[in-house]
């Protein structure tokens, strides 16, 4: 069919990785778009008045009337549940709401595979901030803490004694008002169509686990379950933030399975029939054992072009026939041009170093060394920079992705490109792995199948 005469897709909030991939297939996919930048100034302040009801309600009027016919969005703040909002109010193909609903509240998630796979759970506590700075004396640590709705890690750290806890929840009026906005549209939502899930105003602690961390793709179609590969997460050394995503990962086949049980029935227990998803875990070698961090109901955009690279598929494309009731099995593959892929972050973890962006000069460079690589840069006012050491523990202030064909290869054009940006590459000689717990010895509740663990 020719292109012209294709339904177009409502694309919703369609920012950073999303933008380039969508926009390299909008003529084989014709596109609208609607939604807003929560990082960018004066387009982030819709978030004052934002409700996902009544802008899914608008957007699915607009798209209908301009020719769409599917609706996709790996945004995780808002986008995944909006589309899932248009796709029913529409009859477009898409992830029912309360599946997306239970992936995204993080407490709901733990109860969910604490029913259907307790092997793959960790033990876990509500901590509840109706009076934010008041933190009961009865908690246990160390212990990792996040938000029960949130995304890009924000707040998630770990705590080591009441004080470390008492500090990170300490909010000022616009943290505290930022915040509330990000999860008041999931919260409305949530009451009508979740109710049973409780609060999302609210962070939950979970032990802490050993191992290293790795990310599971796949997808749903016609209730059908599809693993589309699994990404190596490498973290700083000792610490919980990500360093490099590296696929093809190391991990074995047998472990993969594992995760493919534990994702198969969490997915089947929701619901969650059709659409992409990516399942965080971690697998300690010396137990074998699979942990579950958390489900996204959507693609993990970052790691497309790592397959794109690789594999010669194209996961942006996948979620785009996934909109239109197609399975992605059906697409063609191009000729990869790697071995091996990553996704290089690149972090300050002081926040008195003041972290220089490459300037003209410099970029020109590393595009013509690097035609095939992608570079994104996030320079921030001091400000921003303090809130993300609160709010993630480090300054995230640029991106690279390269492909390579040997692992050798990579590290070396790694090198290479960021001696041109003026950055450090992100290599070290171990990967972190949080501290081991004694399961006969910790101080954590063990919950089991039919009893929750609760603070």
């Amino acid at each position: 069919m020719p292109a012209a005469a294709k339904p177009k897709t409502l694309l919703l909030f369609n920012f950073d990785w999303d933008a380039i991939a969508f926009s390299d297939l909008s003529t084989q996919w014709p596109q609208v778009h609607a939604g807003f930048d929560l990082f960018s100034f004066p387009s982030n302040t819709r978030l004052a008045w934002f409700d996902m009801q009544r802008f899914s309600e608008l957007a699915a009027l607009k798209a209908k009337a301009l020719g769409a016919r599917a609706v996709v969005s790996n945004h995780e703040q808002f986008g995944a549940l909006c589309a899932a909002l248009v796709a029913e109010k529409t009859g477009w193909p898409g992830t029912p709401v309360e599946a997306v609903l239970a992936c995204q509240h993080k407490l709901y998630a733990r109860e969910v595979l604490q029913r259907v796979a307790p092997q793959g759970n960790v033990p876990y506590q509500r901590l509840e901030l109706a009076h934010p700075g008041r933190i009961p004396g009865n908690l246990r640590y160390p212990a990792f803490v996040k938000p029960v709705k949130a995304a890009f890690s924000v707040l998630a750290r770990q705590v080591n004694d009441r004080q470390e806890l008492v500090t990170h929840t300490r909010f000022d009026p616009w943290e505290s008002w930022v915040l509330r906005h990000l999860v008041e549209p999931f919260e409305k939502i949530r009451l009508e169509r979740l109710p049973g899930a409780g609060s999302a105003y609210s962070l939950m602690l979970e032990e802490p686990q050993r191992g290293r961390q790795y990310c599971l793709d796949g997808y749903v179609f016609d209730g059908s379950y599809r693993r589309l590969g699994v990404v190596d997460a490498v973290m700083y050394p000792g610490t919980s933030a990500f360093m490099r995503f590296d696929y093809p990962g190391h991990l074995p086949e047998p472990v993969k399975r594992q995760a493919d049980d534990i994702a198969r029935r969490f997915l089947r227990e929701i619901g969650f029939a059709h659409g992409m998803f990516n399942m965080e875990f971690i697998h300690d070698e010396q137990t074998g054992q699979v942990r579950v961090i958390e489900f996204n109901p959507r693609l993990a955009a970052q790691f497309s072009d790592l397959y794109a690279r690789v594999e010669g598929i194209n996961l942006h494309a996948m979620a785009l026939a996934l909109g239109h009731g197609i399975d992605p099995v059906s697409l063609p593959r191009s000729e990869p041009s790697a071995k091996c892929a990553s996704s290089f972050v690149y972090r300050s973890f002081d926040p008195a170093e003041a972290v220089a962006m490459p300037g003209k000069g410099s970029v020109q460079a590393f595009r013509a060394a690097f035609p095939d690589g992608l570079l994104f840069e996030f320079p921030k006012l001091p400000r921003q920079v303090q809130r993300d050491f609160k709010w993630l523990g480090s300054y995230r202030y640029g991106i690279v992705h390269l492909g390579g064909q040997s692992e050798e290869d990579l590290r070396l054009r790694c090198e290479r490109a960021s001696a041109l940006l003026g950055w450090p590459p992100p290599y070290a000689q171990s990967a972190a792995e949080p501290v081991a717990y004694d399961p006969q010895h910790s101080p954590w509740p063990v919950a089991t199948a039919s009893q929750k663990a609760t603070g």
